[in-house]
């Protein structure tokens, strides 16, 4: 690659960051289409390999989405936010528990004085807003209502997502061959490798970590039903959504299910039980899910799938956190194909010859 090749792509890529950074809420319904799309892209080519019409190919996916998105509105977020609802209505008993049985063992083994945490004036400000409490949302919606611009503007991403998407499924390939016409001959087959080992890295990232996800809610709302932990489902589905940040679910799940156990009073039992649930949970997760799902081989680092989403979302907001995985799967393949350019470069091979 030449010096003005590389100069082309600093330019090209500071311009990028640039327009993603002043235009990222814009910006964000045209990146969620995007990542449809491209989830949705290879359906609809065995659809088309299938000796289906494209545009009807593409109709067919839409029609199959909005029915399994129409069966979770309707079967599982109600139930879901019902027992959320439940949870958070014993916010009292969670601070009195902590009141009783936290702050004294703090106070016995690391010596923090309850008094600096003011748990008395905590309980009297959830006492004395609980009533309210319940309406939070309906203010929220009766503020955001008031505001034209923010009910436009959301009705506008509510039609305009679906319809880029459309667009973009039905001419997905034909934009992909025009994109690489663009390529300059001499880099096109690296150029073209490094693309297609970014697909294969993110395309099954994507699209296996989602049913692990799956597989980890329910499992999760299943066994801690069976063990008897009330709001199971609500800590279930969200134990097994936040598992897409590596280790982040679990973590959550195991919190609120520990605080939810503890409340039911049945002693040392059912904490042990949950405990006991969410690392088999996450053990299933690492030792068969993701391996056989996702792919021990081309599976995201953890540590770079964080990395990447705190970076992404500190530089560019939610724009920036819907690009970071395309982003890490990029430095992934890099990292590799840097590492083996250096493994057949004379540095690598006659380094230890200098003497």
């Amino acid at each position: 690659m030449s010096v003005a090749q590389r100069n082309w792509i600093i330019v090209i890529l500071a311009a990028a960051a640039a327009f993603i950074y002043y235009l990222g809420a814009i910006l964000t319904p045209f990146l969620a289409s995007f990542i449809l799309a491209y989830l949705g892209s290879p359906l609809v080519d065995r659809l088309e390999r299938w000796r289906l019409n494209r545009t009807l190919a593409v109709l067919l996916v839409f029609v199959l989405t909005l029915i399994m998105l129409g069966l979770i509105l309707i079967l599982v977020i109600p139930m879901v936010m019902r027992e959320i609802s439940v949870l958070f209505s014993h916010t009292p008993q969670v601070i009195t528990w902590l009141q009783i049985k936290v702050l004294p063992w703090l106070t016995a083994h690391l010596g923090i004085q309850p008094e600096s945490l003011a748990p008395q004036k905590l309980i009297d400000l959830v006492n004395s807003n609980f009533a309210s409490a319940s309406k939070v949302v309906g203010q929220v919606l009766l503020s955001v209502s008031s505001s034209g611009t923010a009910v436009f503007e959301f009705f506008i991403n509510l039609i305009l997502i679906p319809v880029v998407t459309f667009y973009l499924l039905r001419d997905w390939n034909r934009m992909i061959e025009r994109f690489a016409a663009l390529i300059p001959r001499a880099a096109s087959p690296t150029i073209e490798r490094l693309v297609r080992e970014c697909d294969v890295v993110l395309g099954a990232f994507l699209r296996g970590q989602l049913l692990v996800m799956v597989c980890l809610a329910v499992f999760y709302s299943l066994v801690l039903s069976i063990i008897g932990l009330n709001n199971a489902v609500a800590i279930g589905v969200v134990a097994g959504m936040l598992s897409f940040v590596p280790y982040l679910g679990v973590i959550t799940g195991v919190g609120l299910a520990l605080i939810t156990a503890s409340l039911q009073g049945q002693g040392w039992l059912l904490p042990l039980e949950v405990v006991i649930v969410f690392t088999v949970g996450q053990l299933m997760s690492d030792l068969a899910l993701t391996p056989r799902l996702v792919g021990e081989r081309i599976g995201l680092h953890p540590v770079l799938v964080i990395f990447a989403i705190l970076v992404g979302g500190a530089l560019f907001g939610f724009a920036g956190i819907l690009l970071a995985l395309p982003m890490a799967a990029a430095c992934t393949v890099l990292v590799r194909y840097a590492r083996e350019r250096y493994v057949g470069s004379r540095l690598y091979q006659e380094g230890g010859d200098s003497t």
